[in-house]
């Protein structure tokens, strides 16, 4: 559980620093071998989040349930089909070609692999300063005392900006990529399972590493990982999603010690207890995801879920509040 994640006051209380409104993306497709027909894959479909400014949304879900494309689409990699992201009230496909480049500068990225992540062919100086060379009119002096403060805000020495990225580890590379993404002093970062790629003994090192920058610089962040112990030690809030929508959303002390949907139930059952004093739910998750280019009518989940209703497969529930979270479903 988060350190100290009881006594902070809920997200929502700030105003969002991001906020994300019916946010969509679908994607037509060919099928066929001949391309004779076209069909919608539904990667996103209409969620709803926000994140204060300090804090931390974690992301959770199974492979394909949309994670990755919501990502995208915060980091401005693809537009929605429908729906809205405001950045500090503003919405950002309104802002035009200078607003949306600002945007880029407050919203940067770590990804899931250090090794593809970096360019090997370039020295890790000219890695983290590239951000610096492109957004900023720093003279070569300024760019050099940028990099080095960078570089040993996240624990490396100074040498290190002489070396290639093949000389250091997989943790150090990860380092060396959450300091490019700082270097422009961003608002929020977007962290694509920052800490999957690495050991298990290197994770937690790398995950302290943002914890103490996050209340250090009040940097944002939406944490996306399949780690579920990871995303209940770094969140405030923790949002499941499943097969495009989101399922459940709430404090991270609600969700993650008390889930309320039998998928965020089932999730948490299946991992590592994040409560080791408490009892351990044993909830079965049969059967894959289905595929969005069809999912289910009704609730999405009622397929797998062992305790659906004949309503499920008709109606599909909204979020609602139940016992200080959202969630969606009908047994609520």
């Amino acid at each position: 559980m988060r350190r100290g994640a009881g006594s902070l006051s809920p997200p929502d209380v700030k105003p969002p620093l991001l906020e994300a409104v019916a946010l969509t993306k679908h994607f037509l497709v060919r099928r066929g071998a001949l391309g004779w027909s076209t069909a919608v894959v539904r990667a996103v479909d209409s969620i709803d989040f926000a994140i204060a400014a300090g804090t931390t949304l974690g992301l959770v879900g199974e492979s394909g349930c949309g994670k990755t494309t919501t990502s995208k689409l915060i980091l401005g990699l693809e537009r929605p089909t429908a729906g809205v992201i405001r950045f500090q009230g503003r919405d950002v496909h309104a802002l035009g070609r200078a607003g949306e480049r600002e945007y880029r500068r407050h919203v940067q990225a770590v990804f899931q692999d250090p090794y593809a992540s970096l360019d090997p062919r370039m020295r890790v100086a000219t890695i983290v300063a590239e951000p610096l060379v492109i957004n900023t009119e720093l003279d070569a002096p300024a760019r050099r005392r940028r990099v080095a403060e960078l570089l040993d805000v996240v624990g490396l020495p100074a040498r290190a900006g002489g070396l290639y990225p093949h000389e250091f580890s997989g943790g150090q590379r990860q380092r060396i990529a959450i300091a490019r993404a700082l270097a422009l002093s961003p608002k929020l970062i977007v962290l694509d399972e920052p800490v999957s790629a690495l050991d298990v003994s290197i994770r937690a090192q790398v995950l302290n590493l943002l914890t103490d920058l996050q209340k250090r610089l009040g940097v944002s962040y939406l944490f996306i990982a399949h780690d579920l112990a990871a995303v209940a030690h770094m969140s405030h809030t923790i949002a499941v999603m499943y097969l495009g929508r989101i399922v459940e959303i709430g404090e991270v002390d609600a969700v993650a010690l008390a889930p309320t949907h039998p998928y965020t139930r089932a999730l948490f059952a299946a991992a590592l207890p994040v409560d080791v004093d408490g009892p351990r739910e044993d909830v079965a998750l049969a059967g894959e995801v289905p595929s969005p280019l069809a999912p289910p009518a009704g609730c999405r989940f009622h397929p797998r879920c062992p305790l659906a209703m004949d309503r499920c497969a008709r109606e599909e529930p909204a979020l609602r509040k139940e016992q200080g979270r959202l969630v969606a479903c009908h047994l609520y």
